[in-house]
């Protein structure tokens, strides 16, 4: 059977997108056996452009980059867009407004398997833009899903972690202590899940070994490619 190819926006950041290529070649392997491996387009970003604009809220801007980005991994072949981001999924709807082929929203492949699991408040972590500018709780709403978030200094501190840490390939205990520390005290405040809802998260963070059942987003999205990959074009 011929797999689809799948066109993955990433750089955001370069980490995080050394994650789902290992992720999206693994699942095939395992499913297809011998020695199967995906067929990918990537095209990475330079991340800090794409910080640059999120920090100066020119959001518009950055949809108009990674509408190019897509349009460009579409003539190469890509059957299917994947943004490497949460955070970038703010733009989603528009960059897949420039592309005919599927966008696979990391929002709600993370929504369909709550859903599945039967969780209906989660905690999110993530960068400040996911979990304060509206568009994730929003899109979750859509799945009967209410999002918790860490309350002010709880955001400062994931955001700084992500961006000040992971995002430079930096793991440390000490910043791994205090996030779980976050999703003990939501435990507490009703949270039935937890959502490692930024593409680096799952660098620190095993959503086996957490307080509260763990859906890393990166993982379900990369899977989510994998499906749509495999799919009998029938």
């Amino acid at each position: 059977m011929e797999m689809r190819k799948i066109g993955l926006i990433g750089g955001m950041s370069f980490e995080s997108s050394a994650v789902y290529y290992r992720l999206v070649n693994e699942a095939v392997r395992r499913r297809r056996g011998k020695l199967h491996s995906a067929e990918v387009l990537l095209h990475s970003v330079d991340f800090q452009r794409i910080v640059d604009l999120q920090r100066a809220g020119h959001w518009d801007d950055a949809a108009l980059l990674l509408s190019d980005v897509a349009r460009g991994l579409v003539a190469g072949g890509a059957d299917c867009i994947l943004i490497c981001s949460n955070t970038m999924h703010l733009i989603a709807d528009a960059v897949h407004a420039s592309v005919d082929v599927p966008l696979i929203n990391i929002i709600d492949e993370t929504a369909l398997r709550l859903k599945a699991a039967g969780s209906r408040k989660p905690l999110l972590l993530a960068t400040r833009y996911t979990m304060e500018q509206g568009f994730y709780a929003e899109r979750m709403k859509t799945h009967d899903i209410d999002l918790m978030v860490p309350d002010a200094d709880g955001r400062t501190l994931t955001h700084n972690v992500i961006f000040d840490e992971l995002c430079a390939g930096q793991v440390l205990n000490a910043s791994r202590s205090a996030v779980i520390g976050l999703i003990e005290k939501a435990k507490a405040e009703g949270a039935d899940a937890v959502i490692l809802g930024c593409t680096e998260i799952c660098l620190l963070l095993d959503p086996a070994d957490l307080p509260l059942p763990g859906f890393d987003s990166t993982a379900i999205h990369a899977e989510a490619a994998v499906e749509f990959s495999l799919r009998d074009r029938q």
